[in-house]
């Protein structure tokens, strides 16, 4: 009976893919194996993109004590084939992606799985709660749950409950790659947020549910921050370009943002007065992110209040800055992806 019980297929599989990552993987992991039990069990699979910073051999270690954990090459290196990998590799009818710089609450797994049966969607996910350790990465994490921060995103708010357009990594039921495909590999950046939208414009059902609870330790400097939001801008446009639409129209207003301002001093020097509407915008702006800051030091600690303007300014410069660049690239000139951002993604 023992053997029969042990060759049994789990009913859900956790996927994580990583790359270099000694400083987190082992918390992450154990949150992971320490979850609380699932009807059917579970499975863990982190996929590693030939770490060379002492993350396999932790991996190793932690592989040794626990037979529920797999670890499988990744030779491409790049996230979304690491996802692929792991769900060709997994066994169970629900996939959980998950992230390396997570840690999960012990019932993460058991309450997607409810949440899923109980909702009926293709996909949930629930509040990702940001806590940081240093100064910055505190004002980060404050600013990451302030609607100012990304235009009010469902995922960001640690007490919605609801349909969303994306969720924090996804706890998919296994049937829907089949029926829309993988992961797209193309992609270096925003490969959920282009299967969401594609899953979506199926008919299928994202749900975001408070009571699936996870961790992330964000960015620990303002230039890190402005990089993962450049790059997250970039690549949201071949997303925008192959399904021919944006999956919210608040992905587009930091790029059309930062256009005007770069635009219109242009502009003026044909028609002055557009200078004043240039002021106005920038004025604007700066006092939308002062009051936001102010609230956000309000609920947070005052202590972050003089950082958290420039930690908003990189969210939004950031990611419009990328997003201009990426139409740039990808639509007027038509290149390949800038090495540069291919180098900061596969990095990161």
């Amino acid at each position: 009976m023992l053997g029969s019980t042990q060759q049994q297929a789990p009913v859900v599989s956790a996927v994580i893919p990583c790359r270099n990552e000694r400083r987190h993987i082992e918390a992450c992991v154990r949150s992971v194996l320490g979850q609380q039990a699932v009807p059917g069990e579970f499975e863990v699979i982190v996929i590693d993109g030939m770490s060379d910073d002492g993350t396999r051999e932790i991996l190793g270690r932690l592989a040794r004590e626990d037979a529920r954990l797999r670890v499988i090459d990744n030779p491409a290196r790049a996230t979304a084939s690491g996802m692929n990998l792991g769900i060709q590799h997994a066994r169970g009818k629900f996939v959980a992606i998950m992230g390396a710089h997570n840690q999960y609450a012990p019932d993460y797994l058991a309450a997607s799985l409810k949440v899923s049966r109980a909702t009926g969607a293709d996909n949930v996910g629930g509040s990702m709660i940001c806590r940081g350790e240093t100064w910055v990465q505190q004002a980060v994490a404050a600013a990451h749950h302030s609607p100012f921060s990304v235009g009010g995103a469902r995922w960001h708010n640690v007490a919605y409950e609801g349909p969303a357009d994306t969720v924090f990594g996804g706890f998919y039921r296994r049937e829907i790659f089949e029926r829309i495909g993988p992961f797209d590999e193309s992609l270096l950046r925003n490969q959920d947020d282009e299967l969401n939208l594609r899953l979506a414009l199926a008919g299928g059902k994202i749900w975001h549910s408070p009571a699936i609870r996870s961790s992330y330790c964000p960015r620990s400097s303002l230039s890190a921050l402005f990089r993962q939001y450049l790059q997250y801008g970039y690549w949201k446009v071949p997303v925008m370009t192959k399904h021919h639409r944006p999956a919210s129209l608040r992905h587009i207003v930091p790029g059309a943002f930062v256009l005007s301002l770069a635009g219109l001093p242009l502009a003026a020097l044909f028609h002055p007065p557009l200078i004043f509407l240039w002021l106005a915008l920038l004025g604007a702006y700066s006092l939308a992110n002062l009051g936001a800051s102010i609230v956000t030091a309000a609920r947070r600690g005052w202590r972050l209040l003089p950082v958290l303007p420039l930690v908003f300014a990189c969210y939004h410069f950031g990611y419009g800055i990328g997003f201009v660049r990426g139409v740039c690239g990808f639509l007027i000139l038509r290149r390949a992806p800038a090495l540069s951002f291919s180098r900061l993604t596969r990095a990161s």
